[in-house]
């Protein structure tokens, strides 16, 4: 395949998807990670795509790539699909942890009607559940601006003070061989410590993030009971994940 065949498909996978990284574009384009990687330098340069560390970017999103409105716009179709099959294993009277991944924040759609109440440490997500049914307790703690959230050593203290139903976290990277995986350690101190609170932890996960290893490796894959993705995830890798022991919902 030669570079005008790969650029088309590398700016349209880009453009629909929002972002993606090396590994998917390299299977996507069966060709070699550095291929790929030569490729997005000079589509970067041309300004087409925009370059992130381990993949690309739409130019749209780049401008502020880091707002928790971009992220929550990535994949959207994706995560909707995800979080709708999340609502359904949530029961009337649930008390759930919601942690302050974009993906989790578009369960509130789904969860407004519904009379149970929320821990997080989410700001959007206490936005959007204001004037529900849903009782919302806020985590205390110190406020990350960039992630709209709040963190720290008070912000764990507060989730330990709590018991809940069920949890339901993000994560940046999950690999069978490897575990959890997070961009930072903030996001990551925050999974842990609502699953060490609750009586089933559910990782809500985008099949882009399937196989991938980010920056922090944080927590086994034990640290949750139930994955849920969406159907654009290969058959053989989740067929490779149910043999590994981990039950999905997709």
């Amino acid at each position: 395949m030669n570079f005008q065949h790969r650029k088309r498909i590398i700016v349209q996978t880009v453009d629909e998807r929002g972002s993606v990284d090396v590994g998917e574009l390299a299977q996507l384009l069966q060709t070699s990670e550095m291929t790929v990687r030569r490729d997005l330098v000079q589509l970067a340069s041309s300004g087409l795509i925009y370059r992130t560390r381990g993949g690309a970017m739409k130019v749209s999103l780049a401008t502020d790539k880091h707002t928790f409105a971009n992220k929550t716009a990535v994949n959207a179709e994706r995560k909707d699909y995800i979080c709708q099959l999340a609502a359904q294993e949530i029961q009337e009277g649930d008390i759930i942890f919601m942690d302050c991944g974009s993906t989790v924040f578009r369960l509130c759609q789904f969860i407004r009607n519904k009379r149970i109440t929320v821990v997080t440490n989410s700001l959007p997500v206490l936005s959007e559940l204001m004037d529900s049914t849903v009782s919302v307790n806020l985590v205390g703690g110190e406020v990350d601006k960039e992630r709209r959230a709040m963190h720290g050593l008070i912000a764990e203290e507060h989730i330990a003070r709590y018991r809940a139903h069920r949890a339901f976290i993000g994560v940046d990277g999950i690999s069978l061989q490897n575990g959890l995986s997070a961009n930072g350690e903030k996001e990551a101190s925050t999974a842990t410590a609502m699953a060490r609170q609750t009586e089933k932890v559910y990782l809500l996960c985008d099949s882009s993030k399937l196989e991938t290893d980010k920056y922090l490796y944080f927590a086994p894959l034990s640290l949750f009971d139930v994955l849920i993705t969406d159907q654009e995830a290969k058959p053989d890798m989740m067929t490779a994940y149910r043999q590994a022991g981990i039950t999905l919902i997709n």
